[in-house]
């Protein structure tokens, strides 16, 4: 039987700029002895967002619950208040489903353990970019799903095959855009970058760029929510958003295409990690192979709940539609250096602030 706990659900897409500050780790102070439920069976604290709540009951929980006669109990709300009450020490977590830009945020805190890799036999199975996001020490990706661009052409009048088509005169008045501090702000610090011309990195390029697109931009949205209701109110017709959003937005409007930019779109994926100090490392392990299993996976990727970071998944087209799916389009996604936008994202929100959103 799964037990859910919720904490304050604010959306996972949204960051939260003060979450930089987080700071400190405490123990995981378990209320039952040695992890056990008041049944008695061992107890897997699993802390997560809360979303297709259904699908992970049925699929994911409930089956690791009989296999292995343990209770799993769910703590619930965004990555920064999550994973801002394990490093208060005021959690029981066992494992954590993080963003991997999060996940950099508690491994720099010193909040997770050391992942035994012999322990994930189905490491093997999973695509390269999902195997070590965060380095060989800490947790896989269980999902890779794509930062694209959506647009309906009856509006904008154009076909958008790159990052710096965002950039056209047609879609002025036109664009939303990523809040800096929102999960995929940082991504387009980088596309800016491309845009502007540049085959590395050029952090000053890419800020004259966004600059310059600023007068098309009508808002910048924090939550996927906000992209889809300007679409639907006809306040937007163009802007980067996750493909998993693509059914959501189509229902909204009908005729909204999904582009893989040429330049390649940015990865977007969710890690799995074992809090510090959890009495039950092996079971949260365990837990970490299970999502990462082909069975799992597969059922994931047909209910379109998660994009599959198993590369034996098989999909039929139908099946694919709206899912970041196949190695021909996971293996040239950009993935950036989570490391480095931490070190970063507090100048690059500052510059933002006095240079682009004046």
């Amino acid at each position: 039987m799964v037990v859910v706990n919720k904490l304050l659900g604010k959306g996972f897409i949204a960051l939260s700029a003060a979450a930089l500050m987080l700071a400190g780790c405490g123990g995981n102070g378990g209320n039952d002895s040695a992890g056990e439920s008041s049944g008695g069976k061992q107890k897997l604290v699993i802390s997560t967002w809360g979303f297709a709540e259904e699908f992970y009951n049925k699929e994911v929980y409930e089956p690791f619950e009989k296999e292995h006669n343990v209770e799993i109990v769910l703590e619930t709300g965004n990555n920064a208040d999550r994973l801002s009450k394990v490093l208060q020490g005021s959690s029981d977590v066992d494992v954590i489903y993080l963003s991997d830009y999060y996940a950099q945020q508690g491994i720099e805190a010193g909040a997770f353990e050391k992942i035994d890799r012999s322990k994930l036999t189905n490491l093997d199975s999973i695509y390269d970019i999902a195997k070590a996001p965060n380095g060989e020490e800490y947790g896989p990706a269980y999902t890779i799903g794509q930062l694209g661009i959506a647009y309906d052409p009856a509006a904008t009048g154009i076909e958008i095959t790159s990052w710096s088509d965002l950039w056209k005169p047609e879609l002025k008045g036109k664009l939303t855009m990523p809040s800096i501090t929102s999960t995929s702000g940082p991504m387009m610090v980088d596309a800016a970058s491309i845009a502007a011309g540049n085959a590395d990195f050029n952090e000053d390029a890419a800020f004259s760029q966004l600059s310059a697109l600023n007068p098309s931009v009508v808002k910048y949205y924090g939550q996927t929510s906000e992209f889809i209701n300007m679409f639907a109110q006809g306040e937007a017709s163009a802007g980067p958003i996750m493909q998993m959003y693509l059914s959501d937005l189509q229902e909204a409007v009908p005729g909204i295409k999904f582009v893989t930019p040429k330049e390649g779109a940015y990865a977007i994926v969710n890690t799995l990690n074992v809090v510090k100090g959890s009495d039950n490392k092996e079971l949260a392990e365990e837990f970490i192979n299970w999502q990462l299993s082909q069975e799992v996976q597969e059922k994931a990727a047909k209910a379109k709940v998660d994009s599959p970071a198993n590369k034996d998944v098989t999909l039929t087209e139908e099946e694919a539609a709206g899912v970041t799916y196949g190695a021909d389009v996971v293996e040239k996604l950009r993935k950036l250096d989570m490391s480095f936008v931490n070190q970063n994202l507090k100048n690059w929100t500052d510059r933002f602030n006095r240079e682009v959103t004046l």
